[in-house]
C-alpha cells in the first residue's frame, strides 16, 4: 500500500464528506471542483477538501483508489458518491438531500427553488 492509497483511505474512513478536488473549497482550481463547492456549501455540509493539486501521487491515486478517471470525486460516509456531474444530477434531483439525510449527514435543509 502506498503512502498516498493509506492518505487516501484514512481521509475517506474518518470524515462524514470528503471532497477530492483541485484546488480548495476556498479557491477552487477548475469549474467542476467550484460546481461541487458551491452545491455542498447551498446545502451547508460540512466536508473535508483534499486539494490533488499539492500532490501528484495522490492526484492519480484517487483515480486508482475507486477506478473512476476524473476529479472532483464526492465521498460521504466512506462511499464513493461520483463526479461533478453526478453530484449536481443528484442535487437537482433532490436526490443528493435526500442521500445526506439517509447517511446522517446534516444539511440546513435547503433545496433548489
Amino acid at each position: 500500500m502506498t503512502n498516498a492509497h493509506e492518505f487516501i483511505d484514512e481521509a475517506v474512513k474518518n470524515n462524514d464528506v470528503v471532497l477530492f478536488m483541485k484546488g480548495t473549497a476556498d479557491f477552487p482550481q477548475c469549474g467542476f471542483s467550484g460546481q461541487v463547492v458551491q452545491i455542498l456549501n447551498y446545502l451547508g455540509v460540512d466536508f473535508k477538501d483534499v486539494n490533488v493539486l499539492a500532490d501528484d501521487d495522490v492526484r492519480q491515486g484517487i483515480k486508482d483508489y475507486t477506478q473512476w478517471p476524473t476529479i472532483p470525486q464526492l465521498y460521504v460516509k466512506g462511499v464513493f458518491l461520483g463526479g461533478a456531474d453526478i453530484v449536481r444530477e443528484m442535487f437537482q434531483q433532490g436526490e443528493l438531500q435526500q442521500h445526506f439525510s439517509a447517511s446522517g449527514v446534516p444539511t440546513n435543509g435547503k433545496t433548489l427553488a
